[in-house]
């Protein structure tokens, strides 16, 4: 039983960890936040006993898991009071690019990056996105027009060609 445990977590983490890890990433901006909830999220699978239909099932799961596992972090009071350690000490994975793309989607509000990142990232739909947050399509839709338009605006301002939208 152990063995097939540890078999499990085998799979969980080479499978899916780095996917969960830069989704936790791009709503929480923090590596050591995205890390503590991967780990959270992929103990959260091991422990359950569900079965899924598929894979893409399990990913579906993994990834709803790790939103609200990063929105509960987002709304800890203890997160309110205390001082992130990036801005302490300079951290050095995951750093985007100064003046780039990845920067400004890091610095758009987290409902917005939370979108793009399972849109453009994970490559779900506007209606399985809607399914995992728990928003209507429109409101998925709506979301995305926003980031983008907040994105073009911000890039054009910085020297970027006109972007077409």
């Amino acid at each position: 039983m152990a063995e097939k445990a540890e078999e499990l977590a085998r799979r969980l983490v080479e499978t899916y960890s780095n996917q969960l890890l830069r989704v936790a990433y791009s709503i929480l901006n923090s590596v050591p936040d995205a890390q503590d909830v991967c780990q959270e999220v992929l103990l959260k699978r091991l422990e359950y006993d569900g079965v899924f239909d598929s894979p893409a099932h399990e990913r579906a799961w993994l990834v709803k898991v790790t939103v609200n596992q990063c929105r509960n972090l987002r709304r800890s009071p203890w997160r309110s009071r205390t001082v992130a350690l990036e801005e302490l000490a300079e951290q050095a994975a995951f750093q985007p690019q100064e003046g780039g793309v990845l920067e400004e989607v890091q610095k758009l509000p987290a409902k917005y990056r939370e979108v793009l990142v399972l849109y453009y990232y994970m490559g779900y739909d506007t209606n399985e996105i809607g399914a995992l947050l728990g928003l209507r399509p429109e409101a998925v839709r709506a979301r995305m027009k926003r980031a983008r338009d907040k994105l073009k605006t911000e890039l054009e301002g910085q020297g970027y060609d006109t972007i077409s939208g």
